[in-house]
């Protein structure tokens, strides 16, 4: 029997073995982090925040899709994660991608040797992001590099390193301004650059690219084949999860899933539990019944009409990304104006695991204030999708539907089984607008989507729309502002008068939830004032001739956030060449523990296993004073 034969019958044979644990284990309770700590000992996934927002938890997640014959990869926070949500996939911890006692995969060893970690409990997290973005990429640029790693936070090692490293991965020159040149932009300092190839490596001299092994794809574990064949057998089958509390239903069709929801009309859909899951971990928020449509192609539909592109409610939002990434292209650019004002949002919404995770139906149904992607959909007069066992309806998208309102609402037994995001015209402006505590990975303090359609060839509003989250509960609208503003022209009257109509109509109690009131009341004028500008920018650009350029002071309102990679340099004085080689004293030493950081082989505290009979102490405090204790 040959070595390939013989590993390929034990790793079917570990397969079924996994497999047999897993469905024993797919608990509708349980979560994937927890069942690979403690059920498995697969401690280099890490429990950092516990609520998707640190990414010390990432793992890669594979998927077979029947339809398109495709094998899907994508990462995800554990912490979120069912296990029955993964029936039929493929999960990589950092333990399978390298490790010391085999082989260290080449994106631990350069992360180590570059001195990407410090603490390392971030490291593993950080491995599974770039991990996952190579399966799907093997040549990546350095913008989907830095989006690759916007859901992982890290606390002591400060990115530079971080990202020093993963410049190595990338297929573009991106050393700094002079790409193109062939030139390293460190070449005026002394002796700091140690590569001959400077125009894509490391910037520090604190490592050498040229030791690096290099990336080899064919070396990477395939995607299981007895799961492709489970995919495709199983297409036509329902799945039921029971446990304690909980029974998870994932139906194969639309007829299924319609009348799962007639039946349990107060049951939700979850397609990555990215919205629900934290309900239920952080509000304690009990649902008997949960429904997965995931596996129901009706739900995936992407398509071009007429009056605009087509998207099905379980498409991700990295999907959605992707898919009005390859539309604008080819699109006229005033056909794509609310497609861009979307990927503008995209871009900084959360990081890659939730983006893979939630769903476009997801986000508009669960209406949440600070979600940035619903104002821009209403006020591009989106339309939903609706089906039940009634039949099939369409409700515009807007300020009543993600107010709640009940005629614009949907009805228990409804599902939106995709929503048709229209083509912008000639005379329309659409802006999307955000303020977070930080860029990426956070939620919006405000945010806004703001759309104003002229009349033909002129500057005399036809329609205004303007939609706030982060001001209340839910979206909410000037609408009443919005309708005395139509028929005037866009002018500085017309500024001054919005922005009193706006601050009017939109009010902020002096004690409303997250405070920062007048903060968040400045940002409503700050939106509007730079909507006002940028639209007075495309008249200028339509119709140069009548309208004149904006002045200097205004254009710089207009600038955008620099959107490259984040540029670091790192020098250090050399040692004295007569220095003996085995004297370490200023020399840049590898991080002892750096690999283990990467393989996730470095045990915390929390990581030691429990022994038999083991017991636990903790200090707490009495709920009453001066009490006895019986």
């Amino acid at each position: 029997m040959g070595k390939l034969q013989y590993i390929s019958i034990m790793y079917n044979l570990l397969f079924h073995f996994l497999l047999q644990i897993i469905e024993r284990n797919a608990n509708p309770e349980k979560l994937l982090l927890s069942y690979l700590r403690k059920g498995l000992h697969l401690s280099g996934t890490k429990y950092g925040c516990g609520i998707g927002g640190c990414g010390a938890c990432t793992v890669m997640i594979s998927t077979y899709e029947p339809t398109s014959k495709k094998i899907m990869h994508y990462p995800a926070n554990s912490c979120l994660l069912p296990i029955c949500l993964l029936h039929g996939s493929a999960v990589t911890t950092v333990e399978g991608v390298g490790s010391t006692k085999t082989r260290v995969h080449p994106i631990q060893e350069r992360l180590a040797k570059c001195h990407g970690s410090q603490c390392g409990f971030c490291t593993p997290g950080m491995v599974m992001s770039m991990y996952a973005l190579l399966r799907n990429h093997p040549d990546p640029s350095m913008e989907q590099i830095t989006a690759a790693l916007d859901g992982n936070l890290c606390r002591c090692t400060g990115y530079r390193p971080i990202i020093d490293t993963y410049k190595s991965f990338a297929g573009e020159a991106a050393c700094c301004q002079l790409r193109g040149t062939g030139q390293c932009c460190l070449d005026k300092e002394e002796d700091v650059c140690s590569s001959s190839d400077k125009g894509n490596q490391m910037h520090s001299g604190l490592c050498n690219p040229e030791e690096f092994q290099p990336v080899d794809p064919t070396q990477e574990f395939i995607f299981p084949p007895e799961l492709m064949r489970m995919a495709q057998e199983q297409q036509k089958r329902t799945l039921v999860f029971h446990g304690e509390r909980t029974t998870w239903i994932s139906p194969s069709n639309l007829r299924e899933l319609l009348e799962l929801k007639a039946m349990y009309p107060k049951a939700p859909l979850v397609v990555g539990n990215t919205s629900v899951g934290l309900e239920m971990k952080l509000d304690g928020v009990h649902h008997p019944v949960i429904i997965h449509p995931t596996r129901i192609p009706d739900l995936h539909v992407v398509s071009n009409t007429n009056n605009g592109l087509v998207i099905g409610a379980a498409c991700s939002l990295a999907q959605l990304r992707d898919i009005l990434m390859k539309v604008v292209p080819e699109l006229p650019e005033e056909k794509t104006k609310i497609f861009r004002a979307l990927l503008q949002q995209l871009k900084t919404l959360a990081g890659e695991q939730i983006r893979s995770l939630a769903s476009l139906g997801g986000h508009i149904v669960s209406r949440g204030s600070t979600w940035d992607l619903n104002p821009v959909l209403a006020v591009g007069n989106s339309v939903l999708s609706l089906v039940s066992k009634d039949g099939t309806r369409q409700i515009p998208l807007n300020d009543q539907f993600l107010a709640g309102y009940g005629n614009a609402d949907l009805k228990p037994k409804e599902i939106i089984v995709s929503v048709l995001i229209p083509y912008s015209k000639k005379d329309d402006f659409v802006s999307a607008f955000r303020q977070a505590e930080r860029r990426k990975n956070a939620a919006s303090v405000v945010n806004a989507g703001m759309r104003v359609l002229f009349k033909p060839n002129t500057d005399i509003i036809m329609d205004l729309n303007i939609l706030y989250g982060g001001i209340g509960p839910t979206t909410v609208s000037a609408r009443k502002s919005c309708q005395r503003l139509i028929g005037r022209q866009w002018n500085e009257q017309m500024l001054d008068e919005a922005c009193k109509l706006v601050l009017g109509e939109i009010s902020l109690s002096p004690s409303a939830p997250g405070g920062k009131v007048e903060y968040r009341r400045t940002l409503l004028v700050s939106f509007l004032f730079r909507f006002y500008l940028e639209v007075l920018y495309g008249l200028n650009k339509m119709y140069p001739a009548k309208y004149p350029d904006l002045s200097k002071k205004n254009l710089s309102a207009l600038g955008t956030f620099h959107s490259e990679a984040p540029q670091g340099m790192q020098t250090y004085q050399d040692v004295d060449p007569a220095q003996p080689p085995q004297d370490p004293v200023g020399r840049p030493i590898m991080h002892q523990s750096g690999v283990k950081h990467a393989t996730g082989e470095a045990v915390y505290c929390n990581d030691i296993r429990a022994v038999a009979e083991e017991l636990f102490l903790a200090v707490v405090t009495s709920p009453r004073a001066h009490a006895k204790i019986v």
